[in-house]
């Protein structure tokens, strides 16, 4: 399915991961770069199934890129979670034996957490009402999961509509809601190594953190034990929703978010304009000595770029290789990279997570 299970030779693509980022990251002076790897299998905590009819029987299917209408079924994906493996077998059956539950059923997605909770959705080519509601119920309280129904224009949540993740920090166990449709590390374990490296690399600071891109607050909770405060940037809505919530499940205090594009903060930093959002905050308080980011595939916009090129430390974590050795090219200048790096979050694929910590050169020339 776009990838190869090989567990018998991990050790050798996640070598040849790290031969690869250490060839991106040549031009930059970088040390040779840290590999946490993953468990060789079940390491991944979300994965969703459309569901391939034969003879009236519905089965889990997964596809090759472009052959959508070449279904391969399965029945156990030994990259997921033991959870999800375990769940795969009773919840069909369930929905087959129960129409209220299988007619027109075309997708089951699966989130599971370390810490053992499960959350399926059901997707369905027709309306779900109450009566489905009932059955729905009855699935959750044998199976010993949340269960939430979708069809066009409709969703039905039944207990709630996020898992309560536990994460070990440092020694320190940290709580997510994680929201059902939220972007997740999918590598529980891979994502435990990603929030100690971030820890470590930041180091103890009297100085605040600006985190631009924090999402559901996954790195935002551990940092802000290693800053005097933090102002925490993100844009969707849903996200923001969760990482409000997950700062009031920690009892974390010293952190301001702000529901803001990295464009916006730039643009509210520079003092180009001011907005609505940040009434009530007064961006003169806060002494960024250290940014973070974790932007998406595309990297940083050039006018991100100008913004962190202004600060002492830059946290960057990445999903695209390609894209960091860009945005480090454009701050080589500035900047010299001194840790870095490799995630493997995705083994057996060509998908690469890495993070570098750049420090500002003693003397620097600004293109």
């Amino acid at each position: 399915m776009g990838l190869e299970f090989d567990p018998d030779n991990y050790e050798q693509q996640l070598q040849a991961k790290r031969e690869r980022l250490i060839t991106l990251l040549t031009p930059f002076d970088a040390p040779a770069p840290e590999a946490f790897a993953s468990p060789k299998s079940h390491f991944r905590l979300r994965a969703e199934f459309r569901l391939w009819y034969e003879d009236g029987q519905a089965h889990y299917a997964m596809f090759e890129p472009g052959e959508k209408y070449k279904a391969v079924l399965i029945d156990q994906l030994p990259i997921a979670s033991e959870r999800i493996n375990a769940l795969m077998g009773p919840l069909l059956d369930a929905c087959r034996a129960n129409p209220l539950l299988g007619r027109k059923l075309f997708q089951v997605e699966f989130l599971t957490t370390l810490s053992g909770e499960a959350l399926v959705t059901l997707c369905y080519h027709r309306p779900i009402d109450e009566s489905w509601d009932q059955a729905a119920n009855e699935l959750a309280d044998q199976l010993n999961i949340l269960v939430i129904g979708r069809s066009r224009g409709r969703k039905r949540v039944l207990q709630r509509d996020h898992v309560l993740e536990e994460l070990t920090v440092a020694g320190h166990q940290w709580r997510y809601q994680q929201a059902e449709g939220g972007f997740t590390q999918p590598n529980g374990s891979v994502n435990q190594h990603m929030l100690g490296w971030a820890l470590d690399v930041a180091g103890d600071n009297d100085d605040d953190l600006l985190e631009l891109y924090c999402g559901n607050g996954n790195f935002t909770l551990p940092l802000s034990t290693r800053f005097r405060k933090v102002m925490a940037t993100e844009l969707a809505k849903s996200s923001v929703h969760s990482a409000t919530a997950n700062l009031a499940l920690n009892n974390v205090s010293n952190v301001t978010l702000v529901r803001l594009s990295s464009e916006e903060v730039t643009q509210a930093l520079t003092g180009v304009r001011p907005f609505r959002r940040l009434q009530g905050i007064d961006l003169s308080n806060f002494d960024f000595g250290t940014v973070f980011v974790d932007p998406p595939r595309a990297g940083l916009d050039p006018a991100t770029l100008e913004l962190v090129r202004g600060y002492q430390r830059i946290i960057y974590i990445s999903c695209n290789p390609e894209t960091l050795a860009a945005n480090l090219q454009a701050l080589s200048n500035t900047h010299k990279i001194s840790r870095c790096a490799l995630f493997d979050q995705f083994p057996y694929s060509h998908h690469m997570e890495s993070g570098v910590l750049l420090e500002r050169r003693t003397q620097t020339t600004i293109p």
